[in-house]
């Protein structure tokens, strides 16, 4: 356990609860969760520290929303695991290369994707409210295995945070699905881009074990919350929970890039 106040132990407890609620229900936890370990942990912890003790945290909470979804939303688990496979193999080739990352690269690059999220969902406001119309055609599982496997995999090894979020877009944009059973594809596909990296993380012995261990809990409380309040509340509150969460970070991360 690295030597940190109790007070930052509990915040970085309650952070990670919060942050399994908002990663169940549109994914994007670790735009919360990486920033507050970045600034909770001890001055000189390495970037590769944060992201390794986020993914040990994230994967908890990601698998009880998992399953939670799988036992209730319409979820094609065989597809879901094709693009999970491929998203492992991306996500343990980005943790590869995110030991050399800075907290001071990370920040920057976490605004930029948030603005990025923002835009889309705002200029397609009927983006992810109408349900499938039938099964993947052939070329859509390539893309999706493609896309939302080995590019965002990549990305979730190398950066994180936001992935969820990126994976919900990728897969309500490529296969037509609406947020909802979205959300529910991308948990398992989540679960292995997570597991890919934290492989890798471990390997490298950049996890705080004990302190994600703690936050583990809290995680994986606000997971399985979430992803009931998903099923029940339907896509428009998906909608709504994202754009709030993504304006949110935006408003914060601005103010500790420029004003404080």
């Amino acid at each position: 356990m690295p030597d940190i106040s109790l007070t930052t132990v509990v915040v970085l407890c309650l952070a990670a609860l919060a942050a399994g609620w908002i990663d169940a229900v549109v994914g994007g936890g670790g735009l919360l969760l990486l920033p507050v370990l970045l600034l909770g942990l001890p001055p000189g912890t390495s970037a590769a520290h944060a992201l390794g003790t986020n993914k040990a945290v994230a994967i908890v909470g990601t698998s009880g929303a998992a399953v939670t979804y799988a036992r209730k939303a319409p979820v094609d688990v065989r597809l879901a695991v094709r693009i999970g496979l491929a998203a492992l193999v991306g996500s343990s080739t980005g943790a590869f290369f995110a030991a050399g990352m800075s907290a001071e690269v990370l920040k920057p690059v976490i605004m930029v994707v948030l603005l990025a999220v923002a835009a889309f969902v705002i200029l397609r406001p009927a983006f992810g409210t109408a349900p499938a119309t039938g099964p993947a055609s052939r070329r859509q599982i390539l893309a999706a295995i493609g896309l939302a496997g080995l590019g965002i995999g990549f990305y979730d090894g190398l950066i994180g945070p936001g992935t969820g979020t990126f994976l919900v877009l990728a897969l309500t944009a490529v296969l037509h699905l609406d947020l909802v059973t979205a959300s529910a594809t991308a948990k398992i596909v989540n679960c292995c881009t997570n597991a890919g990296a934290l492989a890798m993380f471990a390997w490298q012995a950049t996890v705080l074990w004990q302190l994600a261990a703690l936050m583990a809990v809290f995680n994986l409380a606000g997971g399985t919350l979430g992803a009931h309040t998903a099923l029940k509340k339907g896509s428009g509150f998906v909608r709504v929970v994202l754009l709030t969460v993504v304006f949110a970070l935006v408003a914060k991360m601005a103010y500790e890039q420029w004003v404080a």
